[in-house]
């Protein structure tokens, strides 16, 4: 869009303290109003897995989609804008202006907390498949945040940790990602807790340069909850708005500074003036002339509902004394001309005529046991937006877009075009072919839902529809790492299938967090397979021996559980003065309870229930929390304590609290009332937790009933995967190990019966020791809330598993090159270089279990030749023959990498250059055109300043994965 110089006309009205004001949020997930320019409130919203709403319980529920991992499997840039737009129609109708999503930082470290919700370990993947999401949720009037700027990479020490990176090594591998987020015109970028070479990222003259200056972003920076800690040093330097609010180290003392000249007022105005700009992209800016916040109420999509209040922890105090930052270089304190995104290259016709080559190789009383250590307008329908015209091309599936260089003119339509689909080529699948389901997936009812022609006129319709979508998204994604023929399953040949495994019917569909959000409806592997397989099909369920390292039993919910007071499923949440009067109380779904509402004159919060036992046995029950705890049974305390906390990282804080736990034996069909309370205090947070666990099975004996299934089966299916304690924000694993005892659960399993398929659930790379023996192994990720629809729809053939790997997986972690997340005195030293991931195990001379890029179909494939590079704007297209030598249709990502054994300057052994995918049928030719940006050729080159070229030859290197490229050829820069 084309603001002109709204924001700044408006910013004209506003003095100094009111300019100041705007710039801290007004509380948790709010900015603040100003009436007199018409500014309303804007809503912010964690949103990487979904688009949570400024309300943090199950009451808010939302749609919850495959893990950032698994989209960067995809290798799918169509597919992920698609399903952007889903988040961007998600947020339009909860009222949500913000959505901080995507996560752009890298795949350094396979134990990093947060691998899951990152794309991938290459800059290139990441960038492409973050600047597609970015687009897709832009399109509906909904900004994006591109986080977290920059190196934060690991969860260990996060808020205070400083990353050591040379200039060469953040351009080239950690700044990239976020370059292509600018290029495709992100509206905010979050800034991160971390110090990168000694300085705050809210304080960092990387928010300037290559931020604000040599990219242009025109946008808001916003800092990561609680990130900005000073005055002066953040206000001078690129950061523009602090959250949450109202307190922070802004405010009064910002005034004070501007007032001392310790920071420019035109810096302050800047600041104000990429606020409005927001506003208006998002429609949260009345045109001059026009009504005001309070009109806004009513539009669309906005359910005008206040926020859950400021944060009990607002964050560090003012500090006007801390280290000044640098003041923004002369013209940066205007806003930047917008960019606009980049115009993608035309398809070009597959060569006729094809010459093979040969390829180069390549029951107890009640008991205390101790507590538990912490291991605008109404915007196109999702379903319905145009394509973009385009005049006719010859049709051939092509590589994406790259990023432009840097300092190069950007083709493509003008700024103010920036929020519409980009233009596509006949042929080429615009937003509704990307937000529906695609023909491929449709045929046999792929994915288990009924897909209509047309979109849905009703919400259960659009539900529907958007379930497909997540449903598709999630067996694209699902990475076939072996198959001995057993894949895929054909139902006419299954008399009975065992299903086996705690995952399979509680699988992990998201990672742990601030991304975490509560799904409507959850399709489990089990539900899922049992949907899918025909009447006569008998499917046997034993879940095994249950894995180790939970981290506690799950909320109480409305399995066992009763309000005391309506009889309905779930708990009572009451919060009480300090008197014990009632100020607020509430039903909730189950005992996890995050933010809740807090009056005036709030002293403690109360979750009961009446558990009603199914088991007679010691049930573990726990409290989760900071403060003082006391948890009841039947009016007895079975815990009671101080637990002050020992971290000050909102993940832990407000997420997901250390749980305390007590042994009490109940029998079953004898209820008992608990009660849980937690006094209130500064620094303890809002999240309250009860939970409950009956006793477990003997592990002996679940085994061996789920070797007696798989025996008695046709084939078997086994789901193991990480757990609760294992992938989340907050901390960094300490190990790649599955949880025990699942190793051994599938080795048994497997040599029961052979025909065994393993579904490994897990965001990021974990060992398997027996992955030579099943029949096949098949990872899912973090899939989203239709795992098991699409799990059965791989299974069974209905559609192929389309995922590539986005990260190198390493047989065990001792292999690994790069696992140091842990820093020392403070400082985690990136002495690695440019080398992480794939780079990595190459500059090392390892081979890993898989490599980066790999994953099988359900067809083979055959590189027949590399023929010579093509100029294109920008670039080169580089034609790769293949043919299709199995017996059905299938989709094969065609990779490039680029090699310089000669180069003057360090370099990576080989890396991504680019990749097309293609589709075709049993036995067909295609030629897939590899877009190369020029950018691929060039190194950073700190002395200049700039990307620099490198004249000579380049060995081009054509395959499946980084470590199978059976094709090779040369490109003369």
């Amino acid at each position: 869009m084309d603001d002109g110089d709204e924001p700044g006309r408006l910013v004209d009205k506003l003095d100094l303290s009111g300019c100041v004001r705007l710039l801290t949020g007004d509380d948790t997930w709010h900015t603040a109003a100003e009436p007199a320019v018409g500014l309303s409130r804007m809503v912010f919203s964690d949103g990487p897995a979904g688009v949570r709403g400024p309300g943090w319980d199950e009451t808010s529920t939302a749609a919850v989609l495959p893990s950032a991992s698994a989209l960067g499997a995809l290798w799918d840039e169509d597919r992920a804008y698609g399903l952007g737009v889903l988040l961007g129609e998600e947020a339009r109708r909860k009222g949500v202006d913000v959505l901080l999503a995507p996560t752009l930082n890298l795949h350094r470290s396979p134990l990093a907390g947060r691998h899951f919700e990152c794309c991938a370990e290459d800059p290139l993947l990441a960038g492409r498949t973050g600047a597609a999401l970015v687009r897709g949720i832009q399109s509906r009037g909904v900004a994006a945040t591109a986080k977290h700027y920059v190196a934060n990479d690991s969860e260990t020490e996060r808020l205070t940790l400083d990353a050591r990176v040379d200039e060469r090594v953040l351009r080239e591998l950690y700044l990239a990602p976020f370059e292509a987020a600018v290029r495709a015109g992100v509206w905010l970028v979050m800034s991160a807790y971390n110090r990168v070479n000694g300085a705050s990222m809210s304080e960092s003259s990387l928010l300037y340069e290559p931020l604000k200056g040599e990219w242009g972003f025109d946008g808001v920076v916003v800092s990561d909850w609680g990130a900005g800690r000073s005055t002066v040093a953040s206000g001078r330097a690129g950061q523009d708005l602090l959250m949450p609010g109202p307190e922070g180290p802004w405010g009064a003392a910002l005034v004070d500074a501007v007032e001392r000249g310790l920071v420019s007022a035109e810096a302050v105005r800047d600041k104000a003036r990429r606020l409005l700009r927001l506003a208006a992209r998002v429609g949260a800016l009345a045109p001059e002339g026009r009504e005001g916040p309070e009109g806004r109420e009513g539009r669309e999509g906005r359910e005008g509902r206040e926020g859950p209040g400021a944060s009990a922890d607002p964050g560090a105090s003012a500090d006007p004394g801390a280290s000044e930052g640098p003041e923004p270089p002369a013209g940066l304190v205007t806003p930047a001309t917008p960019v606009a995104p980049v115009t993608p290259v035309a398809p070009v016709t597959p060569a006729t005529s094809v010459t093979p080559v040969t390829p180069v190789a390549p029951a107890t009383p009640v008991a205390l046991v101790a507590p538990v250590t912490p291991t605008t307008p109404a915007t196109p329908d999702v379903l319905t937006a145009p394509k973009s015209p385009a005049p006719p091309v010859r049709p051939v599936v092509v590589g994406a877009e790259q990023p432009p260089i840097a300092g190069q003119p950007l083709a493509g339509p003008p700024a103010e075009a920036r929020c519409e689909p980009r233009p596509r080529a006949s042929g080429e699948p615009g937003p509704q072919a990307l937000a529906e389901p695609r023909p491929e997936a449709v045929a046999g009812a792929g994915c288990g839902r009924s897909v209509h022609a047309v979109a849905p006129a009703d919400p259960a319709d659009r539900e529907a529809r958007g379930r497909a979508v997540l449903c598709e998204a999630a067996a694209a994604s699902s990475v076939l790492l072996e198959n001995r023929g057993v894949l895929p399953l054909d139902p006419a040949a299954l008399a009975t299938l065992a299903v086996i495994g705690a995952h399979a019917a509680d699988p992990r569909v998201q990672g742990g967090g601030s991304s975490e959000v509560f799904p409507r409806e959850v399709v489990t592997p089990l539900a899922g397979l049992r949907d899918a397989l025909p009447p006569g099909v008998r499917v046997v369920y034993e879940p095994g021996p249950p894995p180790e390292g939970t981290g506690g039993p799950a909320p109480l919910g409305p399995r066992h559980a009763r309000d005391p007071e309506t009889g309905a499923p779930g708990v009572r949440l009451r919060v009480l003065d300090a008197s014990g009067a009632v100020l607020h109380h509430a039903h909730q779904p189950s005992g996890r309870v995050l933010e809740p509402e807090l009056p005036p004159g709030a002293h403690s919060v109360e979750l009961a229930a009446v558990l009603h036992p199914d088991v007679t046995g010691p049930w573990t029950l726990g409290l989760g929390g900071f403060g003082a705890l006391r948890l009841t049974v039947d009016g007895a305390a079975v815990l009671a304590g101080e637990y002050p906390p020992r971290t000050d990282d909102p993940a832990v804080v407000h997420v997901r609290p250390p749980q305390h736990t007590a042994r009490v034996h109940l029998t079953a069909g004898r209820p008992a009332r608990v009660v849980a309370r937690r006094r209130l205090a500064p620094g303890t947070g809002r999240a309250t937790v009860l939970t409950a666990a009956p006793p477990g099975p003997d592990p002996a004996e679940a085994l061996a009933a789920a070797v007696a299934a798989a025996r008695g089966a046709d084939a078997a299916v086994v789901v193991v995967g990480t757990t609760e304690g294992a992938e989340s924000e907050g901390h960094d694993r300490r190990t790649l190990r599955l949880p025990s005892p699942q190793d051994r659960l599938v080795r048994e399993v497997v040599r029961a019966n052979p025909r065994t398929v393993v579904v490994v659930n897990a965001g990021g790379p974990v060992e398997l020791p027996w992955r030579t023996r099943p029949g096949a192994v098949l990872l899912t990720w973090f899939p989203g809330q239709e795992a098991g629809a699409a799990l059965a729809d791989v299974l069974l053939g209905r559609t192929e598993p389309g995922g590539r790997l986005p990260t190198t997986w390493p047989a065990v972690l001792a292999d690994a090159p790069v696992r140091t997340t842990r820093p020392t005195a403070g400082v985690l030293p990136y002495e690695e270089g440019l080398h992480i991931g794939h780079r990595a195990w190459l500059r090392a001379g390892r081979a890993p279990a898989y490599w980066f890029g790999h994953g099988l179909g359900y067809t083979t494939w055959a590189y027949e030749r590399l023929g010579p590079p093509e100029p294109a704007p920008g670039g080169y297209e580089i034609p790769v023959e293949l043919r299709n030598t199995g017996a059905r249709a299938g989709r094969e990502v065609v990779q490039v990498y680029l090699a310089r054994p000669d180069s003057a300057v360090d370099r990576p052994v080989r890396w991504l250059a680019g990749w097309a995918a293609v589709r075709v049928g049993a036995g067909e030719r295609v030629t897939a055109y590899v877009r190369i940006d020029a950018r691929a050729l060039r190194h950073w080159c700190p002395a200049e300043g700039g990307w620099t070229a490198e004249p000579g030859r380049f060995t081009l290197l054509a395959g499946r994965s980084a470590g199978d490229l059976p094709l090779r050829g040369v490109l003369e820069a």
